[in-house]
């Protein structure tokens, strides 16, 4: 990830979702729409990546440079979050939390090596199919939890309900709140 000339910021997406083409990737792009006018934006999708999930062996601690004990493409990712200023999440919530994919490689942050790092912002991008309330409180409280520990602003949030089947997310007006997000980073 390389700031472009006439950009302000370097934005790197984890988007976690394992369908293409779905509604999250569909958000993801709206959001892209807007923010690239400005900024470089860079999208990984993290299933494109083969990350294993922490196992919590702490090597990383003990390690010149902190490298991780596990030989995936986590390192991959760590050089990418390395050149950003911004990290936006995005992800479909599937039984009240992030995907799988996505959660291995947040939990893969465990790694000293973020404190390297020149994030000082971070946007949440969800996609839910049921309508409740409630239905993101959980990863609201951890991404809550993680703006306050890493002390970074919240740019911005775009949760999107009732959207189950590929392609609900089309006329629903979150691809326009999604844009809209974009257009004020």
């Amino acid at each position: 990830m390389k700031l472009k000339k006439n950009t302000d910021l370097n934005l790197l997406i984890l988007s976690g979702s394992p369908r293409k083409g779905g509604n999250t990737d569909l958000l993801v792009e709206a959001f892209v729409k807007g923010a690239s006018q400005k900024h470089y934006v860079e999208i990984v999708s993290v299933q494109d990546y083969k990350v294993n999930p922490c196992i919590g062996c702490n090597a990383c601690f003990k390690n010149e440079g902190n490298i991780c004990a596990q030989k995936d493409d986590m390192a991959l990712i760590y050089e990418k979050a390395n050149e950003a200023d911004m990290l936006v999440i995005a992800s479909p919530v599937y039984f009240y939390g992030l995907s799988a994919q996505l959660k291995s490689v947040i939990d893969r942050f465990h790694n000293p090596i973020r404190d390297t790092f020149h994030i000082q912002k971070m946007a949440l991008l969800l996609v839910g199919a049921a309508t409740l309330p409630e239905l993101f409180d959980s990863i609201l409280t951890e991404y809550q939890l993680c703006l306050n520990f890493f002390n970074l602003e919240d740019a911005g949030k775009v949760l999107a309900r009732g959207c189950k089947d590929k392609g609900d997310i089309i006329n629903s007006g979150y691809l326009d709140e999604a844009l809209q997000l974009g257009e004020t980073i």
